[in-house]
């Protein structure tokens, strides 16, 4: 098992232990990796895991050098619920709040360009001068955290508004 993944900077609670000490950090990618792999054993699928840890989150990343049926499980949809599962796990191990992020097939750098084109199209309308601010769609914590840093490189501001699911990103001027 090797290891990389990604996750949001925004603070969660119970995070502070992870932050803290990089040894937790490395027990939950150690932990998720274990759950990933029997999930991809039940599933019948072959994957290389890389785990990493970084910014106070622990990566995990499946990948496979061969063309298989990862892809499957590499929507962006089951993605999350994999994340969400495999957070479940470690938290259960560890005790403690889980803030892992988990890729599967480059889906996260697929998403990221994604986003990226979101934001392009948003500041676009903004520099026409038709919209005074854009609100995006509602997305996970990971995703709102690109889309602010991508806001920022281009110059304008960008907020996070709402509650829950319906937690979205407004894009306004600088």
């Amino acid at each position: 098992m090797n290891g990389t993944a990604e996750l949001d900077s925004a603070a969660e609670p119970g995070s502070a232990k992870s932050d803290a000490d990089p040894h937790a950090l490395e027990d939950e990618g150690d932990i998720a990796a274990d759950y990933i792999e029997e999930l991809l054993d039940i599933c019948d699928l072959d994957g290389d895991i890389d785990i990493d840890a970084r910014g106070g989150r622990a990566y995990v990343s499946v990948n496979s050098s061969e063309d298989s049926n990862l892809r499957l499980l590499s929507q962006p949809d089951t993605v999350q619920a994999l994340q969400e599962l495999t957070r479940l796990a470690v938290q259960t191990k560890t005790g403690g709040f889980s803030r892992l992020i988990l890729d599967v097939g480059g889906s996260r750098k697929i998403r990221e360009a994604e986003l990226a084109r979101l934001v392009a199209s948003a500041v676009d309308r903004l520099e026409v001068g038709g919209e005074a601010s854009v609100a995006l769609d509602p997305m996970s914590s990971y995703e709102r955290k690109v889309v602010h840093d991508l806001v920022a490189e281009r110059g304008f501001v960008s907020n996070s508004e709402g509650e829950g699911r319906d937690r979205h990103t407004v894009i306004t001027a600088a």
